[in-house]
């Protein structure tokens, strides 16, 4: 099977990432394989000072490690190139069924948006060039229309409906295997 792709994008609070675990649990709940991939801003603190681990990376200077146990690991890469979800969901994730990436929301993905009426307005602009990467928005605002699919959080199984509305949405990634 080839991997998928979908992005979900919205404001800053507005629950990306409650959306991204309740895509994640439905499709697991299907027995899909699931990966995720989250935008940050600014480094993430994954290991704590004067660890093992962190004197590798920080003291050391080693260009990646690698924290391993029999059932979890942890990546640490000193990397200033690319960081586009396509390329981190290949190399990373060439197994999963489908890759959710939390952010993104410049990159050219199939994209949920997660707005609410609190918050602020939609990402989502209808005339704007990339309107049709919205597969959908997920809101709690009952008078917002779009053009894509609008989906209520008040809506009857509103996670099965949007996971298969992003399942049949997600865009395909071609897994790219070295040359011979």
């Amino acid at each position: 099977m080839i991997p998928r792709i979908i992005s979900v994008i919205g404001r800053k609070n507005a629950g990306k990432t409650g959306l991204v675990v309740a895509l994640a649990r439905e499709w697991h709940r299907q027995g899909k394989k699931v990966a995720t991939v989250k935008h940050a801003e600014t480094r993430p603190e994954v290991d704590q000072p004067g660890s093992d681990s962190w004197r590798h990376f920080h003291e050391g200077l080693a260009t990646g490690v690698l924290v391993a146990s029999p059932d979890f690991r942890v990546l640490m890469e000193r990397r200033s190139d690319n960081t586009d979800p396509e390329a981190l969901a290949r190399v990373h994730f060439p197994d999963a069924d489908i890759v959710i990436v939390e952010g993104f929301q410049h990159a050219a993905l199939p994209k949920i948006e997660v707005q609410r009426k609190v918050i602020g307005p939609p990402l989502y602009v209808e005339s704007a060039s990339d309107a049709n990467q919205w597969v959908a928005i997920v809101t709690d605002d009952h008078a917002l229309n779009a053009r894509c699919r609008v989906v209520r959080f008040t809506d009857t199984m509103w996670p099965q409906l949007l996971g298969s509305l992003a399942w049949e949405h997600a865009k395909p990634l071609t897994v790219a295997h070295p040359a011979p």
